[in-house]
């Protein structure tokens, strides 16, 4: 049962040990790795077996959780949201003035050309009254095509977050991959209606995605763009597959990470700008997580005319990458809730700070009320 899953994580919380329970957008099984002891593994190659926690800044070391034990259940739907409360108002304009000022200097640097699109984000903090594992039993109940997460590592932090952009997905050589840029808010609109901003933004990304996957994949496939609902959010969404051309997943996550919709276009050149004036560390913050190389057995018909024999077994090989957004950093009775958005040429400041107030609701949700 789900709450007996709940309850072991809470166990090894307690004993300082690492875990990790996700449940991937638009499925009921909630998952959970438990590592055995607080060591800290790294991805070195990419050809590891284990759930995978990457920082933003791709020059740091990737987290790996090592699969000791690896359990699953389904979320219980009856369970109800938990109202927890928060301490303040997490939505007054305290950090306006900055934002607008970092804005403001993005575009700048645009018109410089020194890249042509930067995101730029901020981080919130609050204190509230209860336990993360509330929170993420609220995550589960709210946000049912997200991927929601609850990581811990004693030497990392406690993390969680409902994150709808998918980084990449494999299933032995055939490779998915979305762009997804591009915000307004939900107001009940079944069909919402873009401006020139988001759709230059969302044909930037999906175009530097292409030409990075150039040399790494073959019959390289881009779909329709279209509109993806993320609870009271709209985004614009490309899929793009294709084949691995040598299985070297390693040199695909490095041309993906950072992507446009975290970072900007050019990469090191916005990325540069991002690290010199955000004022903050992103930390985990639109870096990226999930499953590396597990092994699924998959039974296929050897011989239809043979009754008595008529499966064989083979092995499947995936990887399930989700960018870390919509997150936030649990430390005793605080939450750091991490919000951004792209910056072009075509951005307005003042409606760009509103976007994030507009983000940051996503994740205030959890929490349901103010004290």
């Amino acid at each position: 049962m789900f709450i007996d899953l709940l309850s072991k994580a809470e166990k090894h919380f307690k004993s300082g040990k690492p875990f990790v329970l996700y449940r991937k957008p638009m499925e009921q099984t909630v998952k959970a790795i438990f590592q055995a002891n607080d060591m800290l593994h790294y991805v070195n190659d990419y050809t590891e077996n284990g759930f995978v926690f990457a920082p933003f800044n791709d020059e740091n070391k990737t987290i790996l959780l090592q699969v000791d034990e690896a359990l699953e259940a389904d979320f219980d739907l009856t369970i109800a949201t938990k109202t927890i409360a928060l301490s303040e108002n997490i939505l007054k304009d305290e950090q306006k003035e900055f934002h607008i000022a970092l804005v403001k200097k993005a575009l700048k640097s645009i018109g410089q050309q020194q890249f042509k699109k930067v995101v730029i984000s901020r981080c919130l903090e609050v204190n509230f009254d209860d336990s993360a594992f509330d929170l993420y039993t609220n995550l589960l109940r709210i946000y049912s095509n997200a991927f929601c997460y609850l990581f811990y590592h004693p030497k990392v932090g406690l993390w969680l977050g409902a994150t709808p952009e998918l980084l990449l997905t494999t299933e032995n050589k055939q490779l998915k991959t979305m762009s997804l840029a591009g915000t307004q808010k939900y107001t009940g609109n079944e069909h919402p209606v873009w401006g020139t901003k988001e759709l230059e933004e969302q044909e930037l990304v999906t175009k530097y995605i292409a030409a990075a996957l150039a040399d790494e994949v073959s019959e390289l496939k881009i779909s329709e763009t279209t509109s993806v609902r993320a609870g009271d959010l709209w985004h614009l969404r490309t899929s793009v597959s294709g084949r691995l051309r040598n299985n070297t997943l390693k040199n695909v996550v490095a041309a993906l990470h950072p992507t446009p919709a975290v970072c900007g276009m050019p990469k090191n050149a916005s990325k540069a700008f991002i690290l010199k004036n955000e004022n903050y560390n992103r930390a985990y913050y639109t870096g990226f997580l999930g499953e590396l190389n597990f092994k699924t057995e998959v039974f296929r018909d050897s011989n239809k005319r043979n009754k008595e024999n008529q499966a064989y077994k083979a092995i499947k090989n995936t990887t399930s990458l989700y960018v870390n957004l919509r997150c936030m950093k649990i430390e005793n009775l605080k939450a750091s809730i991490y919000v951004g958005g792209g910056i072009t040429a075509a951005s307005n400041p003042e409606k760009e700070w509103e976007e994030t107030k507009a983000k940051s609701e996503t994740m205030l949700k959890v929490f349901n009320k103010y004290s």
